[in-house]
């Protein structure tokens, strides 16, 4: 089966080179394009403060985060819970800057480019010359963003894998996911199947329409006297 990961981060500030670091990570996991309810998530301790821009937008003070633990804490987990899944990312040079930081830092592998699906580079494919922020893209395809004025690593994550889906033509996917669930919760004999259906019924052969002679002949009087009638060509 084929297993892709979104992922989401909120840091500090901008910058990986000047010292900010992760403060949440959050990864929703897809099996063959649909969600499957699995999902890893780390509120982090930077050591630092945030600038308070980026404080503004995610809303983790670094009182909420000092207890928390520290990348290196998770790292090793983090590198598990990935393998060797596509990763799916939204803008991939910032969060991928970030966590390759966060790695280094650690002495570990980081992550490559043969990992990476970049969904912004296929918005920007799509809707050229349009706005393609994650918020945009949420409006373009009606997805809910309820509760999305402060940013969440999580949340952004569960939207983005809703973004992806859409992007590579998933709504189908989503609706045979949906189907199948409501289908699960049915006994078998109550599963509607469409394909035994048109295998199964017995379709009625149209009835042949009988014309009485007078109706006939009134019918083919009218077409006769149409001029330059494509009937006549036809019996020419």
């Amino acid at each position: 089966m084929a297993r892709e990961l979104v992922i989401d981060t909120e840091t500090t500030g901008l910058d990986y080179e000047n010292g900010h670091r992760i403060i949440e990570i959050g990864i929703v996991e897809l099996e063959n394009h649909l969600p499957t309810g699995g999902f890893f998530h780390y509120y982090l301790n930077p050591e630092r403060d945030s600038d308070k821009r980026a404080e503004e937008v995610h809303g983790l003070s670094r009182e909420f985060l000092n207890d928390k633990l520290k990348f290196s804490d998770i790292a090793n987990e983090f590198i598990d819970y990935i393998s060797d899944s596509k990763i799916i990312i939204h803008n991939a040079a910032f969060d991928v800057g970030f966590i390759n930081a966060e790695l280094t830092r650690c002495n570990m592998k980081t992550l490559n480019d043969d990992m990476i699906i970049d969904t912004l580079i296929l918005a920007k494919k799509k809707f050229l010359g349009q706005s393609v922020s994650l918020d945009s893209l949420c409006r373009k395809y009606n997805i809910d963003l309820t509760g999305r004025e402060i940013h969440g690593a999580l949340k952004d994550a569960k939207l983005l894998a809703s973004v992806y889906l859409e992007l590579i033509g998933g709504r189908q996917s989503r609706l045979d996911f949906e189907i199948e669930t409501e289908n699960n919760n049915l006994p078998e004999d109550q599963i509607f199947n469409l394909n035994d259906y048109n295998k199964n019924k017995n379709l009625k052969s149209k009835k042949n329409l009988e014309v009485n002679e007078i109706d006939y002949k009134l019918h083919l009087d009218k077409v006769l006297s149409i001029k330059n009638s494509i009937w006549k060509r036809i019996k020419n």
